[in-house]
């Protein structure tokens, strides 16, 4: 077990995160104390939730283009009924925007099955049709922090054991969403609708309802964390996390998601979101510019992806040599 994950693409990805981070200390000691390493994985939360719905849907040989969109509208949905109601329960909108992330998702994901549309036109559709609802219902205006609860606006801000709300948001996921793609049906579902949608057709698995699936779990966690940013920020508005989708997508990426489908771990997104998270602190902090963060970015994909099809290609050679 040891040896298999000292050889892993995770392994790989987090002995270079730990050599990031040593370089990043030679310069700027402060950048690794506790206290700042807590406040870089609480800025990276979102992007490991996401990332996470985003792993999901990728495996079974899709993409969720609207995932940012999602988030804000959920945020400016969720902001507005705070608005209208302040003294409405945390949880309750906890819940609201979980279950209108969903439904949400639930758009992408019927159109993808039912009407056989391809994944990425489907959800770079509702990606406009989501921003262009949020300037319908808020008439271009902002929702600010003044007129945002103070309930609202402490609950990710809550700190236990020197980590915020937020942060704990996204460990819990990570551990929920581990046991559910190790341990559980479904996860197993993911992966082989992905991995060989023939096969999984022949041992009864529903490809198109189990793809519906991945996108209604992509949307809930979208939801979840349109009310997180919204609140953390306390502000909301139209071109709110403007971009954000192809950070979600490096992550994945980068991690060792296949865009393939079927390959693929809630590991590797989050070592990925978390290498992204550290890259986008440190840059700043050691005075490089906005220009080279994005190039350093898009270098860390494309030397993904170039291993992901390494990998990929290194396989069938196997089996062949195997088969033969």
């Amino acid at each position: 077990m040891l040896k298999r994950f000292v050889t892993s693409r995770e392994a790989l990805l987090l002995g270079a995160i730990i050599l990031l981070l040593a370089l990043i200390a030679s310069r700027f000691p402060a950048f690794i104390t506790p206290a700042n390493l807590a406040d870089v994985f609480t800025d990276t939360s979102p992007l490991i939730l996401l990332a996470i719905g985003q792993m999901i849907v990728i495996l079974t040989k899709c993409i969720d283009l609207s995932v940012a969109a999602n988030l804000a509208l959920t945020g400016m949905v969720v902001s507005m009924i705070n608005v209208a109601a302040p003294e409405l329960p945390i949880i309750v909108i906890v819940l609201i925007a979980i279950s209108f992330g969903a439904v949400l998702g639930m758009v992408n994901g019927i159109l993808v099955w039912k009407l056989a549309i391809p994944p990425i036109v489907v959800t770079l559709g509702t990606m406009t049709i989501f921003r262009g609802i949020i300037f319908v219902i808020s008439d271009g205006k902002w929702v600010n922090s003044h007129e945002m609860s103070d309930a609202f606006k402490a609950f990710p801000r809550m700190e236990f054991l020197g980590l915020s709300v937020l942060g704990w948001t996204a460990i819990v996921a990570v551990i929920v969403f581990s046991i559910v793609m190790t341990r559980m049906p479904l996860g197993r579902m993911f992966y082989a609708a992905g991995g060989n949608p023939h096969a999984a057709t022949y041992a009864g698995i529903n490809v198109g309802k189990t793809q519906f699936l991945a996108f209604t779990i992509s949307g809930a966690l979208a939801g979840l964390t349109g009310y997180l940013w919204v609140s953390r920020f306390a502000v909301s508005y139209v071109d709110i996390a403007g971009g954000f989708e192809l950070d979600v997508v490096a992550a994945c990426v980068i991690g060792g998601v296949s865009i393939m489908g079927g390959i693929g771990t809630v590991g590797g997104a989050l070592l990925g979101a978390l290498f992204l998270g550290i890259i986008k602190n440190a840059l700043p902090v050691v005075d490089i510019s906005p220009f080279w963060q994005l190039a350093i970015s898009g270098g860390a994909i494309i030397i993904a992806v170039a291993l992901n099809a390494q990998a990929n290609r290194e396989k069938g050679r196997f089996i062949l040599k195997r088969a033969e």
